[in-house]
């Protein structure tokens, strides 16, 4: 499968730039939708819980930039499932094509979504600035955490991805687990508010290890090798995760074709 990826390049490229352009076609501000999008969301977020319900700073971080690093991951990673888990079956025309590497077709989506997240980062950045927090070297590591989110993501896409096609139940199931994920993962609470057993049992989910790491990158400058225990755990599970997906998902590749 890597080698499709590197042999694919180009075509994984060229496939993710139609679906940015199709996303926006016909629009006339374009690709500027994808910089409109996360900032009105941040600031209906920030009216609502700054404005409205009065929420103090976090750690002495302003809610509205704590809340950005932490949105940042997860609408990314949010974006990416929900259009990976139809992402084989509204793709029939390709799948069908017997030479055609469609397991390739969640790193599209990862690619493609790429750029609203890109923008959602530059919008933490002017937050940043506008609140006079100061910039570090640890800004650095937020790419670690990205491919923390590759990885991870990337596993839960070709499993979804396949098993959408023979049981069109996955999508809503997926729309679902994501809604509950939204609300149990710390990204308008802080996760120090609930009982130790509490905040054990939540730190199970792996998605809260990137979005912390992101708040830990851009926010509170703290090394990731800080939190070995928490690492290897994610590791354990986003390489399970990975290699079952890949492993599931050429598994029912040949079988694509007949159910479509």
């Amino acid at each position: 499968m890597l080698k499709q990826f590197i042999a694919n390049k180009q075509l994984i490229i060229s496939l993710a730039k139609r679906e940015v352009a199709t996303q926006y076609i016909g629009s006339m501000l374009g690709i500027v939708w994808a910089f409109v999008h996360p900032l009105v969301m941040i600031l209906v977020f920030w009216f609502i819980f700054s404005v409205g319900f009065k929420v103090q700073p976090i750690q002495d971080v302003p809610f509205v930039v704590w809340l950005t690093a932490g949105m940042a991951p997860w609408f990314y990673f949010t974006e990416i499932v929900n259009g990976s888990t139809s992402v084989v079956v509204s793709n029939t025309n390709l799948v069908k094509k017997m030479l055609f590497p469609s397991e390739i077709l969640p790193l599209v989506k990862v690619v493609s979504c790429l750029v609203s997240h890109v923008f959602f980062i530059a919008i933490l950045f002017f937050l940043m600035v506008f609140q006079g927090l100061e910039f570090s070297g640890y800004f650095f590591q937020g790419f670690y955490y990205l491919f923390c989110l590759w990885i991870l993501v990337l596993g839960i896409s070709w499993t979804i991805a396949a098993l959408n096609v023979f049981m069109r139940d996955i999508s809503h199931l997926v729309a679902v687990v994501i809604q509950v994920g939204f609300w149990g993962t710390p990204i308008f609470w802080n996760i120090n508010i609930m009982p130790e057993k509490i905040q054990f049992l939540l730190k199970f989910n792996p998605v809260y290890y990137i979005v912390q790491g992101y708040r830990e990158s851009f926010i509170y400058f703290t090394p990731f090798w800080h939190h070995p225990l928490q690492s290897l755990y994610f590791w354990s599970v986003s390489m399970t995760l990975f290699l079952g997906g890949a492993a599931l998902f050429l598994k029912l590749k040949p079988q694509f074709a007949d159910v479509l």
